[in-house]
Formats: C-alpha cells, sequence, structure tokens
C-alpha cells in the first residue's frame, strides 16, 4: 500500500495535512518535481535561490525520520505516473494550490491519474480558512480586506497543528532520485552573498524565525513595524511562501503568546491581520484569476501608463537619487526581501512618479524577492496602482523625502544600503540634493557622480501623475 507524497510549496514535516494522512496509510515516497515550464509565473531567481536550500533542509529531516526526498525533472503527469509504476504505489497525496493556472491544471491531472487506478487525495493546507467558504451575504467574494478579515474571524478557529510524524514509512525499494544540482538553481554568477547572510532558508529557520519573533519583535510590533531600520517584522514571508511553516502554527503561537491586555496584545493582533492579508490576497486570486496580469478594476487597463525604460532601469538599480526609495531597491537586491513599508513607497514611486506600468515593478518584485508569492505580489502592486481590491487611490501618492524623515529619522536604513550617503548629517540624508555644497564636500558627495541627482522632481512628477489620472477619469 505504498503512497506517493507530493511536496510542493508545502516543504515541511509540521502540520502537513496531506503528508500527515499518507502515513497513517502505510509506505510514503515523498517526491519534489521540478518541471517550471509548466507554471506561466516561472520561479525567479531568488526564489530558486531559496528553493534549493529548502529542499535541501527538507531531504535532511526527512532522513532523520527514516525516509529521503525523491527528485524528478520534467513533465509532471508523466513523471507522477512513471514513479507510481517504479515504486508500486496504488495512492497520490498532496496539499492544494491555489494558482490559477496550476489548480486548473491539478485537477486535470488528478483525473487523468485516477483513470489509471491511481488514488488521488487532496488536502487544503495553505491558508487559515476555505477561501470558497468565505464570502459576502450576497455570496460574492469580498473585496475590501476589514469586512474579509472580520468574516474569517467569525469561523471557527483553524485546528491546532499537528507534530511532524517522528517515522515516514519507507518503502521496500527506493526509487532513483536526480541530484539536486541537476535542478540547476543555484546562480551561474554568484551574486547571493547577501541573501546568504540574510536567510536561513528551510523548516528548521522557519522555526527559529516565529521564536525569535515572539520573543524579540511580536510586543512593539505596532509601532517597530514601520520603521525599516529596526528588527520589527517577522520576516517569515518566504517561509510561509514556501511552506516551511503553516499558517495555522503562526496563527497559534501567536495567540498563545498574546499578553491578557495591553499595547503588547494589540501588536500581536495586528500582526494576525498580516496573516489575514495573505488570505485576503489568496481570496482576491481564486476568485479573480485574471489579476496577475490584468487590473481587477477594468477601466485601469487604458489608464496612460509612460514608456520609460531609463526611469525603470534607475528605479530597479537603486538610482533614482531618492535615498530611501534607493535603499529599498539596494535591499531587495542585496537580500532578496524589502521592508514592507518600504514596499509601498518604492511602489508609489514606480507607478506615480515615474508613471510606469504597475506590471514591470510586479515582474522585478518576482524575480528579486525570496518571498516572490503571486497572491501577495498581486495584490500588492495592484494596491500602489489604484487598481486592485481596497486599493490606494490612484490620487494618493507617497512624498519620498517626507517618509523617508517619518520612518527613517536618523537614516540609519539609507546608511545602510546607499553607504555613499553615510557621512551626510541626518537633516541632509533625506533630500542630499538641497544639502548646502560644502556639507556635501565634507562627506564626500559628489551629486551626479557618486550618486544621482532625482531622476524625477517630486512636485512635477506628482502633478503629472494626478494629471493623467484626471484626463483618464474623463
Amino acid at each position: 500500500m505504498t503512497s506517493l507524497f507530493w511536496f510542493r510549496q508545502d516543504l515541511r514535516l509540521t502540520d502537513n495535512a496531506a503528508l500527515h494522512a499518507a502515513c497513517t496509510r502505510g509506505p510514503v515516497v515523498p517526491v519534489y518535481i521540478w518541471s517550471p515550464e509548466e507554471k506561466p509565473w516561472a520561479p525567479g531567481g531568488a526564489s530558486k535561490w531559496w528553493l534549493e536550500r529548502s529542499l535541501a533542509s527538507l531531504d535532511a529531516s526527512l532522513r532523520k525520520r527514516g525516509s529521503k526526498l525523491i527528485l524528478r525533472i520534467g513533465n509532471t503527469g508523466e513523471v507522477l505516473k512513471a514513479l507510481a509504476k517504479e515504486c508500486k504505489a496504488n495512492a497520490l497525496y498532496f496539499n492544494r494550490r491555489y494558482e490559477p493556472a496550476i489548480s486548473a491544471r491539478d485537477t486535470k491531472l488528478a483525473a487523468a491519474l485516477r483513470k489509471t487506478g491511481l488514488e488521488v487525495e487532496c488536502a487544503d493546507d495553505a491558508l487559515l480558512f476555505d477561501p470558497l467558504a468565505i464570502r459576502t451575504g450576497q455570496g460574492t467574494p469580498y473585496q475590501v480586506f476589514t469586512q474579509f478579515w472580520n468574516r474569517c474571524l467569525a469561523e471557527p478557529a483553524p485546528p491546532e497543528p499537528r507534530a511532524a510524524p517522528k517515522i515516514i514509512p519507507k518503502p521496500s525499494a527506493w526509487p532513483k532520485s536526480a541530484a539536486l544540482a541537476e535542478l540547476t538553481l543555484s546562480p551561474k554568477f554568484r551574486w547571493d552573498a547577501g541573501l546568504q547572510a540574510a536567510w536561513t532558508p528551510g523548516e528548521v529557520g522557519a522555526q527559529a524565525q516565529l521564536r525569535t519573533f515572539l520573543k524579540e519583535g511580536m510586543a512593539e510590533y505596532a509601532v517597530a513595524r514601520d520603521y525599516p531600520s529596526r528588527a520589527g517584522v517577522s520576516r517569515l514571508s518566504p517561509h510561509l511562501h514556501f511552506g516551511e511553516i503553516s499558517a495555522r502554527t503562526v496563527y497559534h503561537r501567536v495567540r498563545e503568546a498574546l499578553p491578557s491586555r495591553g499595547a503588547a496584545r494589540d501588536s500581536g493582533l495586528i500582526y494576525l491581520k498580516e496573516i489575514g492579508w495573505r488570505e485576503f490576497a489568496y481570496n482576491l486570486l481564486i476568485h479573480f484569476p485574471q489579476t496577475p496580469e490584468q487590473p481587477l478594476r477594468e477601466k485601469f487597463a487604458k489608464f496612460p501608463w509612460a514608456s520609460n525604460a531609463k526611469g525603470l532601469r534607475a528605479w530597479q538599480r537603486g538610482q533614482t537619487g531618492y535615498p530611501l526609495v534607493d535603499a529599498g531597491m539596494r535591499e531587495l537586491w542585496q537580500t532578496g526581501w524589502m521592508h514592507n513599508r518600504v514596499r509601498m513607497i518604492v511602489a508609489s514611486f514606480l507607478v506615480k512618479h515615474l508613471r510606469i506600468e504597475w506590471l514591470e515593478g510586479a515582474r522585478w518584485f518576482w524575480d528579486t524577492l525570496v518571498d516572490a508569492d503571486l497572491a501577495s505580489n498581486t495584490l500588492g502592486w495592484q494596491w500602489s496602482a489604484g487598481c486592485g481590491a481596497d486599493a490606494a487611490p490612484y490620487f494618493r501618492i507617497f512624498n519620498p523625502i517626507l517618509q523617508s524623515q517619518k520612518f527613517d529619522p536618523d537614516g540609519a536604513y539609507i546608511r545602510r544600503y546607499v553607504p555613499e550617503l553615510a557621512q551626510l548629517p541626518n537633516d541632509c540624508i533625506h533630500a542630499p540634493w538641497e544639502a548646502p555644497p560644502l556639507v556635501l564636500a565634507e562627506a564626500g558627495v559628489r551629486l551626479g557622480a557618486t550618486y544621482p541627482r532625482p531622476i524625477v522632481e517630486h512636485v512635477e512628477a506628482r502633478a503629472a501623475a494626478l494629471a493623467a489620472f484626471a484626463k483618464f477619469r474623463g
């Protein structure tokens, strides 16, 4: 009664619904299939870097329990059919994914495999609540977060997370496995030193990161989360994306750690709302499957976006001349991640100061973020562009100078990622082009040489964006 267990974005042993079910049935052959060509949004460079290390961590955990991870490369359906035959398996277990193209593929794949005589069992595992059950009183999907989250909280609490199986029953013989290096996930040119220094991919790293947040960050999260120089956020997003930790585990461990009253309790509840935003993103992706490529608000398909390759390149490289924007883009390039407050600022700058279409930003984030998630990436960019659900209106334009002064007042974040400005005093670092020439000289800053002048002027860019929006609205 051997079963195949198909790992995907659930690279953990703890609280893995389908894996638990497979282990209760008998011997299990765990498999991961590398088939990026089957996905319309294939994993980007940073995601592949993370995946390689997460798979290695998963294999190590499996081996401690008497099992191991089988790697295969190729068409998913053909690989699973061949593997079932090799192992004499009569069942396949996997956890559901919600990306529209993948969900449709999985439905067809399950039907085809059942025709071969294979039992196919799929579990809901990635989210706290059943996204198809969370609807308005009229039976329509929610498009406003607060209403959505309140509805979720009215549901019974998610089940408690299950412990990892102590032993994973192994088959009588193991099928062949590809070597991890054959997946060619590592970059040819080693740009990943910053990622290696910043992250510990895998289930062990995920659990450690959660413990650190609960101990050191949760109590002050409500305030600290807005300041990118502080360790005020959980940094669990890539671990959640790859399924190295379940949303249920995060939910229940946070709830358990909440004080009975006070600001620390409020901070924990605010953090849980961020988990709610992840749920909301998937709610939108499921009900509006066109949104990774098209605006939810259909009229924005006709918005007069600008063609600005030079501006896009400057934004991608962190060379806009606006220090907080540049710091964020360089943090992204160096570490594969960006603080959420800064994500909103750099996104606003791209779609409003430069009037470059949000899809360009979504594609860049997809390739460079270790937590690149189709649902969350789509929600975030459409929110910034004003064309999605519960979105910031297009006429809300972040002033990058004021945002810098407010959320990085001493310039610590800027100094970390834009070191050429490190010697500027606090009152000049947010807008170096306004600094007196002598101050610039003493700090070793030569505008246009060691650091760029602003590629657009804020007041003019804001006026142009508002004019474009007014014309667009007619």
